[in-house]
């Protein structure tokens, strides 16, 4: 595998752990017990911290991509493994029947 594929596999995972992190640990000003700015809106976090999204993303995405690596260059779950629909007719691979 190429250091490119890496490099991409790996920031597909951080963008993906970083959305999934955003809704977590995040409180509104009524949870928090603070007084909102007039016009502020009722779920406006108020103690957002994009430092600890973007740690626990790089770490998240570190470990999913060593995963990745690791079962790319070891073939423990390979294509034939997750293929739920059986060999498409006329298909002349080597796809074992199961």
């Amino acid at each position: 595998m190429k250091i490119t594929s890496i490099i991409a596999i790996y920031a597909l995972f951080w963008v993906m752990s970083a959305f999934m992190l955003l809704p977590f640990g995040v409180r509104t000003h009524d949870e928090a017990g603070i007084a909102k700015i007039p016009g502020q809106a009722d779920s406006a976090p108020a103690n957002f911290r994009p430092g600890r999204i973007v740690l626990r993303a790089t770490v998240i995405a570190a470990l999913l991509s060593a995963l990745y690596i690791a079962n790319y260059i070891n073939g423990w779950i390979t294509v034939d493994d997750i293929n739920i629909f059986g060999t498409p007719p006329g298909y002349a691979g080597e796809a074992s029947e199961g």
